[in-house]
């Protein structure tokens, strides 16, 4: 499927209201939910989201669209949510996260995109040159990709307890996306200040 923003929208306006009935009201059993400490719990998720609405997808239209690819983008911090979220509740997280969407996405609509704004391109340190609409659905791919990776950190926790249905759970049959040495000692770092 090619890039289309009215239907990248319609799952970018959902995330927070998923994220909230999946996840608010949850035990810290279910919340801080990690494969040998080393995957996102869903906790993590929440805040790795918020740094995304803070410091990624808008910025980085604002500059694609004010620079091109002549201004590179900052480097995107993958942990600052250990830091950031630090002491705080997976009910105000989720507030912070939903009040920056819907910030986002007005400041998104707003914009009022034309086919050549989305085909202006930018420049990522590590892949180079990148269009807006390239920007645009991974914001959207990356929204599915950490509500799948919330529901495989749950659904771990009852990997051994299924018994043998765990033959027929494709979820708990591909590895989890690890973090790299950076992030699981940030990871233990911030759960040793207690950041939960």
């Amino acid at each position: 499927m090619q890039f289309n923003l009215p239907l990248s929208i319609q799952v970018l306006e959902r995330t927070p209201v998923t994220l909230r009935a999946l996840l608010s009201g949850l035990s810290d059993e279910w919340l801080h939910a990690s494969v040998e400490g080393e995957t996102f719990s869903p906790y993590d998720v929440v805040g790795h989201l918020i740094t995304g609405e803070q410091t990624d997808w808008m910025v980085r239209t604002h500059l694609i669209l004010q620079h091109g690819a002549s201004r590179p983008f900052e480097k995107y911090d993958r942990y600052a949510q250990f830091e950031h979220s630090r002491g705080k509740t997976i009910g105000r997280l989720l507030d912070e996260f939903s009040a920056l969407r819907a910030h986002n996405l007005a400041d998104l609509r707003a914009l009022n995109l034309s086919q050549a704004d989305l085909a202006r391109e930018g420049w990522h340190a590590a892949l180079g040159r990148v269009t807006l609409a390239q920007l645009l659905a991974t914001w959207t791919a990356h929204d599915l990709n950490h509500i799948s990776q919330i529901a495989k950190a749950m659904a771990t926790t009852y990997e051994t307890a299924v018994g043998p249905w765990h033959a027929y759970l494709g979820i708990l049959k591909h590895p989890p996306a690890r973090m790299d040495a950076e992030g699981i000692a940030r990871k233990r770092t911030a759960l040793t200040s207690g950041s939960r």
